[in-house]
């Protein structure tokens, strides 16, 4: 258990009942987790491959916004996971994170392309009280290292990054790419002493810093091929507000489709263990073809 997390486990169950309320909430989270790309259902969107758009992009274009993309995702869980009231269990406002990221987005898509950069940390912060509102309605604690690495975790589920195995798809997979990074820094920081006008709960603010900018850093490199594509979308003339409205809305959908099957699992876990969900969810999946 991470010594900086206030939570005691439950005695974990050795299996999940095909029978149980648990067993549904996981095929729930399967099929969430397991559904179209987020890539494909944007391409699906404009009637079009994405590939060649965002070809066209020039290199310094792509090159700005993965750099806006990492500074939004660590500015977003300053402003989102830091100031969100902590009320484990309390249902998630969905509808209305939605309508935020469509009225965001409608106005980046009126003001063209370079609009986007000024957009770009309005939505994402929508997007991570979206995620952190799902974490809490899954009764999770938004204090906890964990939970706040959880969150974050969950924008990395929705690109590959370019220096990705193309066999390196799936759930647990895209999970490792985080893992790691909070493993070195559990280690590092466990034991340490509560500080910083709480924060954090165990962390100063500067050690509070490092860790968000290791995590941010990782996670970036993913979520920032799916803002690329968006980007290079919503560039097309003819788009406009309107599908810049619509785009937004669709990434707020899907990461809160992601939010919600990502918690799901993370809470059976701690019933019956990492091992035995993974392998439930191993199974799940594979029946899903």
């Amino acid at each position: 258990m991470n010594a900086i997390s206030r939570s005691t486990p439950p005695p974990l169950e050795t299996q999940i009942l095909p029978t149980s309320q648990d067993w549904a909430d996981l095929q729930r989270a399967v099929a969430l987790l397991e559904s179209p790309t987020l890539t494909a259902k944007m391409a699906n969107l404009i009637g079009s491959p994405l590939e060649f758009a965002v070809k066209k992009l020039p290199a310094v274009v792509s090159r700005r916004i993965h750099g806006a993309v990492e500074a939004a995702l660590f500015k977003s869980a300053q402003a989102a996971l830091w100031s969100m009231d902590n009320t484990p269990g309390k249902a998630a406002s969905t509808r209305w994170h939605k309508l935020a990221a469509a009225t965001s987005g409608a106005v980046g898509g009126a003001f063209g392309f370079t609009s986007l950069f000024i957009e770009l940390p309005v939505s994402t912060t929508i997007m991570m009280r979206s995620v952190a509102d799902v974490a809490r309605s899954e009764g999770f604690d938004l204090r906890e290292l964990s939970t706040r690495h959880a969150c974050l975790e969950v924008f990395a589920l929705g690109g590959n990054a370019g220096s990705d195995d193309a066999s390196e798809t799936g759930y647990y997979i895209t999970r490792g790419f985080t893992a790691e990074v909070m493993r070195h820094l559990s280690a590092e920081l466990a034991g340490r002493a509560a500080g910083g006008g709480g924060v954090m709960i165990g962390l100063t603010p500067k050690e509070a810093g490092k860790w968000l900018a290791k995590i941010v850093e990782k996670v970036a490199a993913r979520f920032g091929v799916v803002v690329t594509e968006k980007f290079a979308a919503q560039a097309v003339p003819i788009i406009g507000a309107v599908t810049g409205a619509t785009l937004n809305t669709m990434f707020t959908d899907y990461y809160q489709d992601m939010a919600r099957g990502h918690f799901i699992v993370r809470r059976l876990e701690r019933s019956y263990g990492y091992e035995t969900v993974r392998a439930a969810y191993t199974m799940l999946a594979d029946q899903r073809g």
